[in-house]
């Protein structure tokens, strides 16, 4: 399992990283040819936002597994520690059907859109609405894999790249 957890997150990072670098560029270049030769590229707006929307719903993931999300947490700090668990477990529940509630909706979304194109690229919004069921599912296999641990200790996963915890502190 902790190869498949390295790999998978491995995948989700290299997607995001090629997503944000692919979108650098082409607004970078868009930028320079707008003000040294007054043209644009039509469509770098519109695929520009495209690529952020699926770098919010790839993004969701990661962040989530390390506890970057925001998150009050005064009550089950006040609880004792077996209400606490009851807590966290609640929560985690819930999480687990707001991402099922997520893919069911974003699939919703893609079926109502697939005839329905984009005003420069002509590609059908349905790929971009993709990204929502498909964040929806990499959403519940991150929170599979960190759940445990989160219910009953309320801890997330850390690595030498992100820690919220830390980051949190400074």
């Amino acid at each position: 399992m902790k190869t498949f957890e390295r790999y998978f997150l491995a995948a989700n990072r290299w997607a995001l990283i090629g997503l944000l670098a692919a979108m650098a560029v082409i607004i970078f270049t868009n930028v320079a040819l707008r003000y040294l030769t007054s043209h644009s590229i039509e469509w770098a707006e519109e695929v520009s936002r495209h690529m952020m929307i699926w770098l919010t719903f790839l993004g969701a993931g990661p962040v989530l597994r390390y506890g970057g999300h925001i998150a009050v947490e005064n009550l089950q700090d006040a609880l004792p520690r077996q209400a606490a668990i009851a807590l966290r477990a609640f929560i985690a529940v819930c999480l687990f059907a707001f991402f099922g509630f997520m893919i069911w909706y974003g699939w919703l979304y893609m079926q109502r859109t697939m005839f329905q194109l984009t005003a420069a690229t002509q590609i059908p919004f349905a790929y971009v609405y993709s990204a929502m069921p498909v964040g929806g599912l990499l959403l519940i296999v991150h929170w599979s894999l960190i759940v445990r641990s989160y219910v009953l200790r309320r801890e997330f996963a850390s690595d030498a790249h992100f820690d919220a915890t830390a980051s949190a502190s400074l």
